[in-house]
C-alpha cells in the first residue's frame, strides 16, 4: 500500500516509521525543509522517542521511508492519507485551525478518487464532518464518502512511548459514513500491531465506533476524564492540608476498592493534551458545569503551591525579595516540552509575592530558559526556597546541599528524598 503521513512531527514521524515497517510504502510531509532533510537521510529530527532512532534507519535504508514538503504530490500518489497536523490553541485552549486549514487544502488539491483520508490531530466534535469535509471536496472536486473515505481515528499516544502505546491501546475508529468507516478499520488492521489485553471488553484491535462524532467524542471524553479526576485528587489534596492528613495514604487506600481510581494531585497540569482538550470540549458544550470547575481548579493549583511556600517563609522574613528556585521548566519529568507548563504560572505567582524566581531544568541549556522569558538558576548560586514543579527523575537524589542557603522546599511532585533534606522545611502539597 501506499500511505502519506502529513506531518511528522513527535506523533506523525512514529506513525510514518510503523507503517513502513509493516511493509508498505510510505512517503512522509512536512512543511520543514529541515526535517525532510533529516528523515531522508535516516537522522531523527528531534530526540527522546524510544526505539525511533533505530526503526527510522532501517525503513530509510530499507526504502520503505521517503519525506518530501511536496503535499500534494504526495498525496496524488497514495492510497490512504493519514493527517497529524498540530491544532494550535491559544492561551485559553481555544482550537485555531489555521495549520490545519492549510494542510487541508494541501491535501485536497492531489485527493484523486478511491483514497482514504484519516485524521488523527484531536478535534472539537463534529469537525470532521462539518469542516474537513466541505473543504476536501471544494479543493479536489470530488465527494466525500462516495469518491473518497473520510474517517478520524484519534492518536492515543505519549511523546516518548509511541511505538509501545500503538500496540497497547485500541485503535479507534469513525467514519462519515458506514463505508468511509470500514475502509478506516480495515486500514489500520494492516498498519499497527496489537498488543493482548485480557482486562478489554472486547479483543485489542481496530473499534469502529460508527460515526466521526463519536471517535472524536471518545478522544475528549478520555482526556477530560484525567482532567477531572486530578481536579478532585487536587481539592482532596487541598482539604488534607487543612486537615494535616497525608492525602497519598488516603488514595492509596481508596484505590484499593475496585471502583475508585483516584489519580495523584500535583502542582500543574501542563502539556498538549490535557490542559486543552478539555477547553475543546467546553467549546461544543459550554453548558459541562463539571469540566469548567475542573479545569478552574488545576489552573489554581500553582498559585496555591506558591502560597503554601509564602505560608511557610514567613518566619524567615516573607517572600519578598527571597530568590526562589523553580525546579522544572517542561510539563512533566523526561520530556522536554513546555507547552502549558507549570513553570509559568509558578513563576508569575512568586513575582506576585514579590520573590525573584529562577528556574532550572536538566534538559534545559540556561539560554533556552532565557529565551522563554525564564532567569535561568545558577548551579551552586545560594536561593532561599524551591518549588518542584516537573517530576524530573534526577530531583530523586537532589539534595539541601545542591541548594546553597534554601530554607523551605516545596515538592509540587512528591519526588524528593526527605533524608536528603537536614534542616530544611519540605511541604508537600496534600501532605
Amino acid at each position: 500500500m501506499d500511505i502519506c503521513v502529513v506531518a511528522l512531527g513527535k506523533i506523525g514521524l512514529p506513525l510514518a516509521v510503523q507503517f513502513a515497517s509493516k511493509g508498505h510504502r510510505v512517503v512522509g510531509c512536512d512543511v520543514s525543509a529541515r526535517v525532510v532533510e533529516c528523515v531522508n537521510g535516516g537522522v531523527e529530527p528531534f530526540p527522546g522517542e524510544a526505539d525511533l532512532d533505530v526503526r527510522l534507519k532501517q525503513v530509510v535504508a530499507a526504502g520503505r521511508l521517503t519525506a518530501t514538503t511536496d503535499t500534494p504530490g504526495a498525496v496524488a500518489r497514495s492510497e490512504a492519507v493519514v493527517v497529524v497536523v498540530p491544532l494550535f490553541v491559544d492561551e485559553a485552549g481555544l482550537p485555531d485551525f489555521d495549520w490545519m486549514d492549510g494542510a487541508t487544502a494541501s491535501i485536497a488539491s492531489g485527493l484523486r478518487p478511491g483514497t482514504l483520508v484519516s485524521y488523527e490531530t484531536t478535534l472539537p466534535v463534529g469537525t470532521t464532518r462539518r469542516r474537513w469535509a466541505p473543504m476536501l471536496a471544494e479543493g479536489s472536486g470530488l465527494a466525500p464518502g462516495r469518491d473518497f473515505a473520510l474517517v478520524f481515528s484519534p492518536e492515543r499516544v505519549f511523546s516518548g512511548r509511541v511505538f509501545a502505546d500503538l500496540r497497547r491501546y485500541p485503535k479507534l475508529v469513525g467514519g462519515i459514513d458506514e463505508v468511509s468507516a470500514r475502509r478506516g478499520a480495515e486500514f489500520y488492521a494492516q498498519v499497527l500491531d496489537f498488543d493482548e489485553r485480557p482486562d478489554l471488553p472486547r479483543p485489542n484491535g481496530v473499534w469502529n465506533l460508527g460515526s466521526t462524532e463519536a471517535a472524536e467524542l471518545a478522544k475528549l471524553a478520555e482526556t477530560t476524564y484525567r482532567d477531572v479526576n486530578i481536579a478532585l485528587a487536587n481539592q482532596f489534596a487541598r482539604y488534607a492540608d487543612s486537615v494535616d492528613v497525608d492525602v497519598e495514604e488516603v488514595i492509596e487506600a481508596c484505590n484499593t476498592q475496585p471502583y475508585s481510581h483516584i489519580h495523584r494531585p500535583g502542582i500543574a497540569v501542563g502539556g498538549h493534551c490535557i490542559p486543552v482538550y478539555p477547553r475543546m470540549y467546553l467549546w461544543n458544550d459550554p453548558d459541562a458545569t463539571v469540566v469548567r470547575a475542573a479545569r478552574q481548579a488545576n489552573e489554581d493549583m500553582p498559585a496555591y503551591a506558591v502560597r503554601r511556600l509564602a505560608d511557610a517563609y514567613r518566619p524567615f522574613g516573607g517572600l519578598e525579595g527571597a530568590t526562589v528556585v523553580v525546579l522544572g521548566a517542561a510539563y512533566r519529568g523526561g520530556v522536554k516540552e513546555t507547552a502549558f507548563s507549570g513553570v509559568f504560572p509558578t513563576v508569575a505567582a512568586l513575582r506576585e509575592h514579590g520573590a525573584r524566581p529562577v528556574v532550572s531544568d536538566p534538559l534545559y541549556r540556561a539560554a533556552e530558559l532565557a529565551a522563554m522569558g525564564l532567569e535561568p538558576h545558577r548551579p551552586g548560586a545560594r536561593v532561599d526556597a524551591a518549588v518542584v514543579q516537573a517530576d524530573h527523575g534526577e530531583y530523586r537524589v537532589l539534595s539541601a546541599a545542591d541548594l546553597p542557603g534554601v530554607k523551605v522546599l516545596v515538592d509540587g511532585r512528591r519526588i524528593t528524598d526527605p533524608a536528603r533534606w537536614p534542616g530544611v522545611r519540605r511541604i508537600l502539597l496534600g501532605g
